[in-house]
């Protein structure tokens, strides 16, 4: 199966050994352009005129297409099947197959990462826990201190052994190359250390009750210490159940079964992980029998493979869209009254139906409704009348009432800044466009140079691990917040939420959170979304686990 010859979703940063602050600045905006990925669609339109989907009936609730979990997976017919080559349509590619240069989502090159060098940890999306995988055990009493157990006999495909030293190593350069998620572990690690050759024991400055969510990331892609040996030339080795076999940019990724996995061979022969363009393309891709399996995050095209009854992986997140605000000196923005304003002023459900056509999606709340770490916060209303009164007081003390909003060029991006645009004029701003040309310049804008006032964006928090996604946005001392919001009351109780395992457990520091958030404005959102793996019938054993990715050991192709 080939995919079409439809242009790339490609985020064209490069990423290398981290030396100096500018460099970490380029560092952290190559990972982090999968903000912008999410917020844009990577920026491609979908022709209202073409068919949009298999004629689905619109019997489907919001409730029904937006709840994370396996959906309309049928039983085998028979026992699995030796062999085969599956062809997966990624959302975006790997910007490298090296963990560290790469945001280790399942929209932005997971699938292939976790093929490669498997992870330690994984996460159960029908239990809701966190499993073993290339660990035997993870075990904490207090949530302070964590001791990890590994596997006996496992081996990288360069035949050395995975041991407690092994990954020590990798997580140490994890975090010294600034990993996905390694400033995070940074900024609450007290000590790692392998306490013998099949233990490592965590030690964390306060309770960390979802940590073991990072070891079934990015963190918990195991590197042999040969892999990365030679910055300068890292090879891709690692413990997984798949070894690559060929790559070729912005077109696909091949990897082929590893005979000495741990848990034996896969069954299938190769996966090809290709790039075939839009959503829409990647849609009838499917339909037409071209690909096996794609990853979908348009709205209307989610809708579509839904109302199909296609079997599925659903993963519901919220702030797949918001307005990032920049609150450094200067900037409009460092007024918190522009920012209540601006919130004030945002009609999102009209956003929602100029730019998907659907309304019902919108959510103002910091945790979307559909999410079980929601709050019982009064959602943030659309107001004019008090988003004027806002801007009027700003005015007085200066501000001149000028903004600039930062998106791209594309028809459905320049549908969503007309409608900003619009909505704060209204109130009494004057809006100026800057629409760049791809994902790669708002990017620089947005994490490098910090030159802007508003842009579009996402936070994209997954249920299994809000803690960590808030901490990136709002934390005063990460590095991934870009409107560079800080206020030590919120560090507080983002430390507070971090122990909490469970939203019952956490409801209060949530709704506390929220509350801050809502007054504060460090941004705006619109929308919460999902993110959604679809297959043909005759694909058998597919495993989510966290950040929206997938696991191909088990995966098997039915005659």
């Amino acid at each position: 199966m080939r995919p079409h010859g439809l242009g790339p979703c490609r985020c064209e940063l490069s990423g290398g050994t981290v030396k100096t602050a500018n460099n970490l600045r380029t560092r952290i905006a190559a990972v982090l352009c999968t903000s912008a990925l999410l917020a844009t669609g990577c920026a491609s339109d979908s022709s209202d005129d073409e068919e949009k989907g298999s004629g689905g009936s619109g019997s489907l609730s919001m409730d029904e297409i937006y709840r994370t979990g396996l959906v309309d997976v049928p039983e085998a017919a028979g026992e699995p099947t030796q062999g085969g080559t599956l062809t997966v349509a990624e959302y975006a590619e790997a910007v490298s197959l090296n963990p560290v240069q790469t945001y280790a989502t399942g929209q932005t090159g997971m699938n292939v990462l976790a093929a490669i060098y498997d992870t330690l940890m994984r996460y159960d999306v029908e239990s809701k826990t966190f499993e073993p995988r290339l660990a035997e055990s993870l075990e904490t009493t207090d949530n302070v201190t964590w001791t990890l157990k590994l596997r006996d006999g496992v081996k990288f495909s360069d035949g050395t052994t995975l041991d407690a030293d092994a990954v020590v190593g990798s997580i140490e350069y994890y975090m010294a190359n600034y990993g996905f998620q390694g400033t995070l572990i940074q900024a609450n690690l007290k000590s790692m250390k392998a306490t013998d050759k099949s233990t490592v024991e965590f030690t964390f400055k306060t309770p960390w009750a979802t940590f073991p969510n990072l070891l079934a990331s990015g963190p918990g892609l195991i590197m042999a210490p040969a892999a990365y040996k030679n910055p300068e030339k890292f090879q891709p080795i690692g413990a997984g159940p798949f070894v690559l076999k060929s790559q070729a940019p912005g077109e696909k990724t091949i990897v082929a079964a590893n005979e000495d996995y741990i848990d034996g061979r896969p069954y299938l022969d190769e996966i090809e992980f290709v790039m075939v363009g839009a959503d829409q393309a990647k849609w009838e891709s499917l339909r037409a029998g071209e690909v096996d399996m794609a990853y979908i995050r348009q709205d209307d095209v989610v809708q579509d493979v839904r109302e199909a009854g296609y079997p599925a992986m659903v993963n519901a997140q919220s702030g797949v869209r918001i307005l990032t605000l920049n609150a450094r000196e200067g900037r409009p923005s460092s007024d918190v009254r522009v920012r209540q304003a601006i919130n004030y002023a945002i009609d999102a459900e009209t956003y929602m139906e100029r730019t998907t056509g659907n309304g019902e999606i919108a959510d103002r709340g910091l945790i979307a409704e559909f999410s079980e770490w929601a709050s019982d916060a009064e959602p943030v209303e659309t107001d004019p009348e008090k988003a004027k009164e806002l801007l009027e007081e700003a005015k007085a003390d200066g501000y001149d009432g000028k903004i600039t909003y930062l998106g791209q060029s594309d028809s459905t991006s320049k549908d969503a800044a007309v409608a900003v645009k619009a909505m704060l004029e209204a109130v009494g701003f004057e809006v100026e466009l800057d629409l760049v040309n791809n994902v790669a310049e708002q990017t620089k804008k947005v994490y490098i140079d910090g030159d802007f006032d508003m842009a579009i964006g996402a936070t994209s928090i997954p249920d299994e691990d809000v803690y960590s996604r808030l901490y990136a946005a709002l934390g005063s001392a990460s590095m991934s917040n870009p409107g560079r919001y800080a206020n030590p009351e919120m560090d507080k109780l983002l430390t507070d939420l971090q122990a909490a395992a469970s939203p019952e457990d956490g409801a209060e520091e949530m709704a506390a959170v929220e509350d801050l958030w809502r007054e504060d404005v460090p941004y705006v959102n619109i929308a919460g979304g999902a993110f959604v793996n679809a297959w043909h019938d005759d694909v058998h054993g597919i495993v989510p686990t966290a950040e929206s990715s997938i696991l191909f050991d088990k995966v098997w192709i039915e005659d």
